[in-house]
């Protein structure tokens, strides 16, 4: 079964790259809202590829239950990322630029769909797209939990995502808050993020496993 974030960015193909500033220059604990809307424009300029480590956790729709796992992140402009999750089950998503590919490991199942135009409502379209204000209306929100905060809402209205919020430290990225149309609320909180210059080609490039059950939407 698909987490939710993946959920999220195959409401990209209905529509989750995915979860964003990457800064390492030192910075203040907190930013005015109108600067975390800077940073947020600064990163997608700026910032051509990176890495980091993420926990997400899960809201339930009217309840209070949470679900959580953790993995590792990597994107590359244009439209090129990975989420590798790693506890409590492993899981794959993996945005090639031209398809993103879907593995459960445990069931040695992928799902393959084309990217689309609708990689712009998506939050891969904020971590690994280039023209976030074509695709987002920006908002300065207040602070919130010491973090400085945007609000993206999806210019395209019919995909899953309803909106989300970016939450920064600074001028690094700390957090990203999903709203799905479920009525579900996914919460990552990024750590050891890493801006590169560059990735390899073949981190973002997905081999189908042998026996896999593949599945083209």
């Amino acid at each position: 079964m698909l987490n939710p974030l993946a959920v999220c960015v195959c409401g990209l193909l209905l529509v989750t790259a995915a979860p964003a500033v990457l800064a390492q220059a030192a910075a203040p604990a907190t930013a005015s809202a109108e600067g975390a809307v800077d940073a947020l424009r600064s990163f997608v300029r700026d910032a051509k590829a990176g890495r980091a480590s993420f926990v997400q956790t899960v809201h339930a729709p009217n309840s209070s239950k949470t679900r959580v796992s953790s993995g590792q992140f990597e994107f590359s402009r244009p439209n090129r990322f990975r989420f590798n999750y790693l506890k409590p089950y492993p899981q794959a998503i993996v945005g090639d630029g031209e398809k993103v590919w879907f593995h459960d490991p445990d069931l040695n199942q992928v799902t393959v769909r084309k990217l689309g135009d609708a990689l712009s409502s998506t939050p891969a379209a904020l971590l690994a797209g280039q023209a976030i204000e074509r695709d987002f209306e920006l908002q300065a929100q207040p602070d919130r939990d010491g973090l400085s905060w945007v609000l993206a809402t999806p210019r395209q209205r019919d995909g899953t995502i309803v909106s989300l919020k970016v939450g920064f430290r600074g001028r690094t990225l700390a957090a990203l808050e999903i709203a799905d149309s479920f009525g579900q609320r996914s919460v990552l909180q990024f750590t050891d993020l890493l801006i590169e210059p560059s990735l390899p080609a073949e981190r973002f490039r997905f081999a189908v496993p042998a026996g896999a059950d593949v599945s083209a939407q």
